[in-house]
């Protein structure tokens, strides 16, 4: 079941990522290059070099969950980002294919 939601932290992985690495191999990366622990509930997305493959790796209760997405045509939009953190609107973006070039967001009124 997807079970990811804008509740959650996503974290992109910066680097060029080899797919054939799965459960164990991603969360060396995670420990190793991001400094990040695998279990802490956050999700990583790493993308290969020819942005057309993309796997997300998430620790729910029980186990991890790998997401794995390849595109036949095309590349993931926004996926040569250099920001570490990404929100929920700009990954469902990315994996939609959708690319926005230039966007105002408007300052809304908070209770602060």
């Amino acid at each position: 079941m997807f079970s990811l939601s804008s509740s959650h932290t996503f974290l992109l992985y910066p680097k060029v990522c080899d797919m054939r690495k799965s459960f164990n191999g991603l969360c060396g990366l995670v420990a190793n290059e991001l400094g990040r622990v695998a279990h802490s509930g956050e999700v990583f997305i790493f993308i290969n070099r020819n942005n057309n493959q993309m796997k997300l790796l998430h620790w729910e209760s029980g186990g991890f969950v790998l997401y794995y997405k390849r595109l036949e045509q095309g590349t993931f939009a926004g996926s040569t980002s250099t920001k570490l953190q990404i929100n929920w609107s700009d990954l469902v973006l990315m994996i939609e294919g959708i690319q926005i070039i230039k966007s105002n967001k408007k300052r809304r009124f908070s209770l602060e």
